[in-house]
This record gives C-alpha cells, sequence and structure tokens, in this order.
C-alpha cells in the first residue's frame, strides 16, 4: 500500500483547506482510512477516520463539525475538508489506511509521508 498525502499550506484563522490522500497498491475498499496530525513537541493525534464502506466517519472531539471526512468520488482518494481553522490546527497532517478494525482501534498499517498545514492568526 502507498500513500500520498497533498493540499497543505499556509492559511489565515477561519480559512478552509481540503486535503487528500491518494491510496494505491491494493484494494482500496478492503481498508478503513484515517487522518492523524503531529504538531510540534506534541505526539502524533487522531483527527478522523472513515470505515472501509464510507458508511460511518469518526472525528475528534477538537475537530467534530468543522472537519469532514470521506471517500472520495475522486477514485482511491481520502478528502479530509478543513472549515473554520485555527491557529491550533497547524501541524503535519498523515493519512493511513488499515484492516477494517483499525476504524475501531486506531491501529494503522500504513502511513503517508505527511503535508504541513500552517494557520496563522
Amino acid at each position: 500500500v502507498q500513500l500520498q498525502a497533498s493540499g497543505g499550506g499556509l492559511v489565515q484563522a477561519g480559512d478552509s483547506l481540503r486535503l487528500s490522500c491518494t491510496f494505491s497498491g491494493r484494494t482500496f475498499s478492503s481498508y478503513a482510512m484515517g487522518w492523524f496530525r503531529q504538531a510540534p513537541g506534541k505526539d502524533r493525534e487522531f483527527v478522523a477516520a472513515v470505515s472501509w464502506s464510507g458508511t460511518n466517519t469518526a472525528y475528534a472531539d477538537s475537530v467534530k463539525g468543522r472537519f469532514t471526512i470521506s471517500r472520495g468520488n475522486v477514485k482511491n482518494t481520502v478528502p479530509l475538508q478543513m472549515n473554520s481553522l485555527k491557529p491550533e490546527d497547524t501541524a503535519v497532517y498523515y493519512c493511513a489506511a488499515g484492516p477494517v478494525s483499525a476504524y475501531f482501534t486506531r491501529k494503522y498499517d500504513y502511513w503517508g509521508q505527511g503535508t504541513l498545514v500552517t494557520v496563522s492568526s
């Protein structure tokens, strides 16, 4: 499995940004997908997940109502739409893929290279 994250950049507080993760190498529909982030000096944290079918989604409390994850209309992609961005959203964002159970366990096997999101106040 190969994952390629893209879409990061520098934005102002209140702006929106759309990240994308492109999946390749295996059957996309067999994997749960997730987004995580790591801010400077902090541990990596869960942001959002989507089940293998796309039916179920889950979010960290800190992003609930502002971020939306989906299995994208473009084949084998997982977009993360981020609205009402805050300076505390500044981090490197990573997409991840794992078995069906990963949606519940947050234990993913494959990771992308990360894309930097910087939100200025």
